[in-house]
């Protein structure tokens, strides 16, 4: 049986007022604010969908309000608070700006040897990423940063180092990042038109 609910006529009405607000939203928000957005329920759908990838840690990255870098806004690995909210990625070099410019999906399983990648976050951490997934983050009709899942080791390391990702690990990232992004617009939506979201 199908469920055919169609829209409340007075509702249409304030549709463009509403995709004009939400647009204003979107515009504004700022990578500091992320965090208010990531209730229990979102940063538990996102750290399974890493661990579930295999990726040793995930990070949502956000475009900054000047639209020159990628500032981590998000990150499920145990050094987070080291760089999330502090790092930023030039826009004009490394493989998640290169995502971020593209809109397009992203998969390495030998980064040392891509001449794409930017060192800067790894310099800072100490370690060396071998793997990447990387895929566009897109909410209220644009695409607003990048969604990372990474596999590492430590700086000079073995070489025999982690196994890699396949096919099938990003297209759950992409399911990942899509139902993210639908339950930010929720949140969003939400405290636009003062539901009560929790």
């Amino acid at each position: 049986m199908r469920l055919n609910i169609l829209p409340e006529p007075a509702f249409l009405e304030l549709r463009p007022v509403l995709l004009a607000r939400l647009a204003r939203v979107g515009a504004g928000l700022q990578p500091g604010q992320f965090q208010a957005l990531m209730a229990p329920g979102l940063s538990e759908l996102f750290r399974k969908g890493a661990a579930e990838a295999t990726a040793h840690e995930g990070t949502i990255w956000l475009v900054n309000a000047a639209g020159e870098n990628l500032v981590p806004v998000f990150n499920t690995g145990p050094r987070a608070d080291e760089f999330v909210g502090q790092f930023q990625q030039p826009l004009n070099t490394g493989l998640i700006s290169m995502v971020f410019a593209s809109e397009q999906p992203f998969l390495e399983n030998n980064v040392p040897q891509n001449p794409e990648q930017s060192k800067l976050l790894d310099a800072l951490l100490a370690v060396e990423t071998t793997a990447m997934i990387a895929v566009p983050f897109y909410f209220l009709e644009a695409c607003r940063g990048v969604i990372s899942c990474v596999q590492l080791r430590p700086t000079g390391g073995p070489a025999d180092g982690p196994a890699g990702f396949r096919p099938q690990h990003l297209a759950g990232i992409q399911r990942t990042a899509s139902l993210l992004s639908q339950l930010i617009e929720y949140e969003l939506l939400s405290r636009v038109v003062g539901w009560q979201c929790r």
